[in-house]
Protein backbone atom coordinates (compact mmCIF):
# COMPACT_ATOMS: atom_id res chain seq x y z
CA UNK A 1 0.00 0.00 0.00
CA UNK A 2 3.13 2.19 1.16
CA UNK A 3 4.30 1.67 -2.98
CA UNK A 4 0.81 2.74 -4.12
CA UNK A 5 0.08 5.51 -2.16
CA UNK A 6 3.60 7.06 -2.77
CA UNK A 7 3.39 6.63 -6.46
CA UNK A 8 -0.03 8.58 -5.99
CA UNK A 9 1.45 11.30 -4.07
CA UNK A 10 4.53 11.48 -6.61
CA UNK A 11 2.64 11.25 -9.27
CA UNK A 12 0.19 14.35 -8.44
CA UNK A 13 3.72 16.52 -7.94
CA UNK A 14 4.93 15.20 -11.59
CA UNK A 15 1.30 15.89 -13.29
CA UNK A 16 1.37 19.66 -11.64
CA UNK A 17 5.01 20.40 -12.94
CA UNK A 18 3.82 18.70 -16.10
CA UNK A 19 0.57 21.41 -16.15
CA UNK A 20 3.36 24.68 -15.45
CA UNK A 21 5.17 23.91 -17.84
CA UNK A 22 2.97 23.24 -21.02
CA UNK A 23 3.65 25.79 -23.52
CA UNK A 24 0.79 28.48 -22.09
CA UNK A 25 -1.25 27.84 -25.56
CA UNK A 26 -4.47 26.23 -23.43
CA UNK A 27 -4.30 27.47 -19.66
CA UNK A 28 -7.28 26.24 -17.32
CA UNK A 29 -9.39 23.28 -16.76
CA UNK A 30 -9.48 22.12 -20.40
CA UNK A 31 -5.51 22.25 -20.69
CA UNK A 32 -5.61 19.90 -17.19
CA UNK A 33 -8.26 17.61 -19.07
CA UNK A 34 -6.16 17.40 -22.01
CA UNK A 35 -2.90 16.87 -19.99
CA UNK A 36 -4.49 14.33 -17.93
CA UNK A 37 -5.66 12.08 -20.79
CA UNK A 38 -2.14 12.42 -21.91
CA UNK A 39 -0.64 11.07 -19.07
CA UNK A 40 -3.69 8.41 -19.16
CA UNK A 41 -2.88 7.33 -22.47
CA UNK A 42 1.16 6.57 -22.04
CA UNK A 43 -0.32 4.90 -18.67
CA UNK A 44 0.33 1.17 -18.99
CA UNK A 45 -1.45 -0.61 -16.39
CA UNK A 46 -0.30 -3.94 -16.43
CA UNK A 47 2.80 -2.30 -15.38
CA UNK A 48 1.60 -0.44 -12.14
CA UNK A 49 1.91 -2.82 -9.65
CA UNK A 50 5.84 -3.78 -11.03
CA UNK A 51 8.74 -3.10 -9.56
CA UNK A 52 11.02 -1.56 -11.23
CA UNK A 53 11.68 2.00 -13.43
CA UNK A 54 8.48 0.58 -15.72
CA UNK A 55 6.14 0.32 -12.83
CA UNK A 56 7.67 3.50 -11.70
CA UNK A 57 6.70 5.30 -15.03
CA UNK A 58 3.24 3.58 -15.13
CA UNK A 59 2.77 5.21 -11.18
CA UNK A 60 3.65 8.20 -12.28
CA UNK A 61 1.46 8.58 -15.21
CA UNK A 62 -1.29 7.13 -13.21
CA UNK A 63 -1.02 9.99 -10.60
CA UNK A 64 -0.36 12.46 -12.85
CA UNK A 65 -3.76 11.75 -14.64
CA UNK A 66 -5.70 11.31 -11.62
CA UNK A 67 -4.36 14.67 -10.36
CA UNK A 68 -4.69 16.68 -13.21
CA UNK A 69 -8.30 14.74 -13.91
CA UNK A 70 -9.00 16.67 -10.06
CA UNK A 71 -7.98 19.92 -11.40
CA UNK A 72 -9.82 19.94 -14.89
CA UNK A 73 -12.88 19.06 -12.47
CA UNK A 74 -12.46 21.87 -9.94
CA UNK A 75 -11.93 24.48 -12.51
CA UNK A 76 -15.03 23.52 -14.40
CA UNK A 77 -17.73 20.77 -13.36
CA UNK A 78 -18.18 19.63 -17.26
CA UNK A 79 -14.77 17.56 -16.57
CA UNK A 80 -16.12 15.61 -13.16
CA UNK A 81 -17.13 12.76 -15.11
CA UNK A 82 -13.59 12.29 -16.58
CA UNK A 83 -12.22 12.69 -12.57
CA UNK A 84 -14.98 10.36 -11.03
CA UNK A 85 -13.92 7.62 -13.56
CA UNK A 86 -10.31 7.98 -12.62
CA UNK A 87 -11.12 7.80 -9.31
CA UNK A 88 -13.40 5.51 -9.08
CA UNK A 89 -10.48 3.18 -10.94
CA UNK A 90 -7.85 4.49 -8.48
CA UNK A 91 -10.13 3.66 -5.48
CA UNK A 92 -10.12 0.20 -6.44
CA UNK A 93 -6.62 -0.13 -6.95
CA UNK A 94 -5.48 1.25 -3.75
CA UNK A 95 -8.47 -1.10 -2.07
CA UNK A 96 -7.42 -4.82 -3.83
CA UNK A 97 -3.81 -3.48 -4.39
CA UNK A 98 -4.10 -4.73 -8.02
CA UNK A 99 -5.48 -3.76 -11.60
CA UNK A 100 -8.47 -6.33 -11.49
CA UNK A 101 -11.49 -5.72 -13.96
CA UNK A 102 -13.33 -3.14 -11.93
CA UNK A 103 -10.31 -1.09 -12.05
CA UNK A 104 -9.93 -1.70 -15.80
CA UNK A 105 -13.50 -0.75 -16.59
CA UNK A 106 -12.90 2.67 -14.85
CA UNK A 107 -9.80 3.24 -16.87
CA UNK A 108 -11.73 2.02 -20.05
CA UNK A 109 -14.43 4.78 -19.31
CA UNK A 110 -11.92 7.67 -18.70
CA UNK A 111 -10.28 6.77 -21.96
CA UNK A 112 -13.89 7.08 -23.63
CA UNK A 113 -14.16 10.23 -22.05
CA UNK A 114 -11.08 11.53 -23.12
CA UNK A 115 -11.09 10.65 -26.97
CA UNK A 116 -14.42 12.90 -26.85
CA UNK A 117 -12.35 15.80 -25.93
Amino acid sequence: MALAVGLLLGGGGVGAAWALSGDGDEPGARADAVAACAALDGFDESMYMTKGSAGEVAGHRWGAAYSLSRAAAAGDAAYKPLANAIQGASDRIMSTFEVDAEAKAGIRKARVLCADL
